[in-house]
C-alpha cells in the first residue's frame, strides 16, 4: 500500500490485458476448434472418422481439401500476435498513482485519457471481483465521483493491494492526518508474510510445489470469501436475506405483474382473432425473463451490510462478489418502499440516490441503487440505525451540543481567572474538554427520535405520526392515497410518506437538498392544490410530493427552503474523521 500511494506512477496487474480482451481470443479459438472438432476427433480418437465429400458446408473441410490450411494458421498466429501485442502496450500505457489531493489514471495508446478523482469529493469506493479475475487473484477498484460517468477505474490490482488501497484513500478523504495513524502497526491479513518473518526465517517455502499448494489454497480460499476485508468491518452482517425470501420477492416484483398482464393480452387477442403470431413474439420476452431473475437472485445472494469506521460497507454477489463503502454524507436520499404482492409478508425495500452515476456499472448497478433487496420490518430497521443516524440529525445534534457545552463551560468560568502557582502548568481550552453527559444524551435522543418518526411513516396514514396530509378535496386527484399522501419534518431532514397500494417513504436529508420547488397548474389552482418538489441528485428517488393544501405547500416550501440552509452551515460529515487536532477549524459553508 505504501509503494502504491507514494504518489508516484505505477502499472496494473500484469493479467489486465488477458482480464480485459482475453475473452474476445477465447471466443475466437473456441469457433475455430468448434468448426474443426470433426477433424480433431478423427485425427486423435481411435476409430474415430473424418468427414467426407470436398468441405461443402464445412469451413474447415473446404480449407483442409484445397490446402489451405497452412496459410490459416499462419493467418491465426498472426491475429493473436498483433492482439497481444495491443493489448501489452495497453497494459503498459495504463498507469495510475496516488497522491495526497487526488487519483490519477492515464490510458490509451493513440488516444490519450487523464482522469482524475479528487479526494475530498469521493462518493465511495467498490470494489469488484469477476469470476475470472478471482482465478487470477485480481480485483477491480472504482473510485466514485460525482457526475455522470465520472468515476475513475482500476482494473485490475491484486486483490489485497486493492483492499489496502481503498483503506488508504478514504483515510486521506475523510481528512484524518497521518500523524493519527502513524502509531498504529498495521495487521498482516491471513496467510500474508511480513518482512519481519523472512528475516526470522518464517518465509514463505521455497519449494516450487509447496509454493504451488499454497497459491491452490490461498485461490480457493478467495472463492469461498465473500471479498469482505474483516480488519475494516465486523465479519458479521446486520442483516441476513433469506434465500426463500430473496427468491420469493424477485418472482412478486412488478417485472413479474407486466409479463402476467402481457401473457393474460396475448392470450384473449389470439382466443378473439384466431392469429397466433402474437405467440411468438411473448417468446423471446419469457426466455429473456428467466435471465432477468437469475440475474437478480445470484447478484443479491451473499448480501451483507455493516458499518466501518469509514461508512457503511455493502457486499453481495455469488460468482462475482462487489464491495463497497459509502462515506457518511454520501447518501442523498433513502426510500423505503412496499410492493403491493410484498404486502401480505411484510418485505420492505430500502433504495438509495447517490451522486455518483457510471455507464458501465454492470454489476455494480444494484449497489449504486439498492441497499437492502428485501427484508421485514426488523431488518429495515437495522438497516436505518445505520444510515440514518448519519444523515438526519445526528452531524447537527453534535453542533448544537458543542455549542451548548461551550456556553456552559463559559458561565461556570469565573469572570477573572487566577494567576497559576509557579512551577504549575496553565490550565487546557475548554475545546479540548470532552462534552458532558448531556451533550451525548442530546445526540442519542435526536438519532432514536428521528429512527421514530420513520418507523411511524411506512403505514400510518391521516395525521397519525405528525404528518400534514393532502385535503378531502385531493381525492379527486388522490383517489385511494389522499389520507397517506403527506409530509413532515425531523431533525435534520424531511419526510415524504405517499402511496396506498404501493407504499413508499422518502426521507431526505436536509445538507444534501440542492433546492426546493413548489409548483401549481391549472388544475391544481382550480383546486387550491400544489406540490413541492425536493432537489438532489439525479436518481431512482423523485423526491415529490403533489396535491397538497396550497398553505401547506407553501409554509412547507418555506421552511424546507430555510432548514437547508442551517443544516447545510452545520454540516461537516464531507470530513467525517476529522477533528479539531487533526484539521483547522472550517469556516461555515454557505
Amino acid at each position: 500500500m505504501a509503494e502504491l500511494t507514494d504518489g508516484e506512477w505505477h502499472r496494473l496487474h500484469p493479467a489486465t490485458p488477458l482480464l480485459k480482451g482475453g475473452i474476445a481470443l477465447i471466443v475466437v479459438l473456441g469457433i475455430i476448434v468448434n468448426n474443426a472438432r470433426e477433424w480433431v476427433v478423427g485425427l486423435f480418437v481411435p476409430g474415430g472418422r473424418r468427414p467426407d465429400g470436398d468441405g461443402e458446408g464445412d469451413p474447415f473441410g473446404y480449407v483442409v481439401e484445397h490446402g489451405f490450411l497452412g496459410f490459416v494458421l499462419l493467418g491465426v498466429l498472426v491475429v493473436i500476435a498483433v492482439l497481444v501485442l495491443v493489448f501489452w502496450l495497453s497494459w503498459r500505457m495504463n498507469t495510475f498513482r496516488v497522491t495526497e489531493e487526488v487519483v490519477e489514471v492515464r490510458s490509451g495508446v493513440v488516444f490519450r485519457t487523464d482522469r482524475r478523482a479528487r479526494l475530498d469529493r469521493v462518493q465511495g469506493i467498490n470494489i469488484q471481483r469477476p469470476v475470472l479475475a478471482r482465478v487470477f487473484g485480481a480485483a477491480k477498484l472504482e473510485v466514485s465521483q460525482a457526475g455522470d460517468d465520472a468515476n475513475v477505474s482500476l482494473a485490475y490490482l491484486r486483490s489485497a493491494a486493492a483492499d489496502d488501497l481503498r483503506r488508504e484513500i478514504l483515510r486521506r478523504a475523510s481528512g484524518v492526518q497521518r500523524s493519527a495513524v502513524d502509531g498504529v502497526q498495521a495487521v498482516p491479513a491471513a496467510g500474508r508474510p511480513t518482512p519481519g518473518q523472512a528475516a526470522t526465517g518464517q518465509a514463505a517455502p521455497t519449494d516450487s510445489r509447496q509454493r504451488f499448494v499454497g497459491l491452490v489454497e490461498q485461490r480457493a480460499q478467495d472463492f469461498l470469501s465473500d471479498g469482505l476485508d474483516p480488519q475494516e468491518a465486523p465479519p458479521e452482517s446486520v442483516v441476513k436475506v433469506d434465500v426463500g425470501r430473496l427468491v420469493g420477492s424477485v418472482l412478486l416484483s412488478g417485472y413479474t405483474l407486466f409479463l402476467v398482464a402481457a401473457a393474460i393480452a396475448v392470450v384473449v387477442s389470439v382466443r378473439l382473432t384466431g392469429e397466433f403470431f402474437l405467440l411468438f413474439a411473448l417468446l423471446p420476452a419469457v426466455l429473456g425473463s428467466s435471465g432477468y431473475y437469475v440475474n437478480r437472485v445470484t447478484k443479491s445472494l451473499r448480501y451483507s451490510i455493516s458499518s466501518s469506521r469509514d461508512g457503511i460497507r455493502i457486499g453481495y454477489g455469488l460468482f462475482s462478489t462487489t464491495n463497497e463503502t459509502l462515506p457518511p454524507g454520501r447518501i442523498h436520499s433513502v426510500k423505503v418502499s412496499q410492493p403491493l404482492l410484498w404486502r401480505p409478508f411484510g418485505w420492505w425495500q430500502i433504495s438509495i440516490n447517490r451522486a455518483s452515476r457510471s455507464s458501465t456499472d454492470g454489476s455494480g448497478q444494484q449497489g449504486n441503487s439498492t441497499l437492502l433487496p428485501v427484508g421485514d420490518e426488523a431488518d429495515v430497521r437495522r438497516v436505518l440505525e445505520l444510515v440514518l443516524p448519519e444523515l438526519v440529525g445526528v452531524a447537527a445534534a453534535e453542533v448544537q451540543a458543542e455549542q451548548a457545552a461551550e456556553v456552559q463551560v463559559e458561565l461556570a468560568e469565573p469572570a477573572e481567572p487566577a494567576e497559576p502557582a509557579a512551577g504549575a502548568h496553565p490550565a487546557e481550552p475548554a475545546e479540548s474538554a470532552e462534552p458532558p453527559a448531556p451533550a451525548r444524551a442530546v445526540v442519542d435522543e435526536h438519532a432514536s427520535h428521528t429512527l421514530s418518526l420513520v418507523e411511524d411513516g411506512l403505514t400510518s396514514k391521516g395525521s397519525e405520526g405528525g404528518f400534514t396530509t393532502s385535503p378531502r378535496r385531493a381525492a379527486v386527484l388522490r383517489w385511494f392515497s389522499w389520507r397517506r399522501n403527506g409530509f413532515r419534518t425531523a431533525p435534520g431532514a424531511l419526510l415524504l410518506r405517499k402511496g396506498a397500494i404501493w407504499r413508499e417513504l422518502v426521507v431526505v436529508p436536509l445538507p444534501r437538498m440542492q433546492s426546493v420547488g413548489l409548483s401549481q397548474g391549472p388544475l391544481l389552482r382550480r383546486l387550491r392544490l400544489a406540490a413541492v418538489h425536493l432537489h438532489t441528485v439525479q436518481g431512482p428517488i423523485v423526491a415529490t410530493i403533489g396535491a397538497l393544501d396550497q398553505d401547506d405547500a407553501m409554509r412547507f416550501f418555506e421552511g424546507a427552503a430555510r432548514d437547508a440552509v442551517t443544516s447545510a452551515r452545520a454540516d461537516r460529515t464531507h470530513r467525517w474523521a476529522a477533528s479539531s487536532a487533526d484539521a483547522p477549524r472550517e469556516e461555515p459553508r454557505p
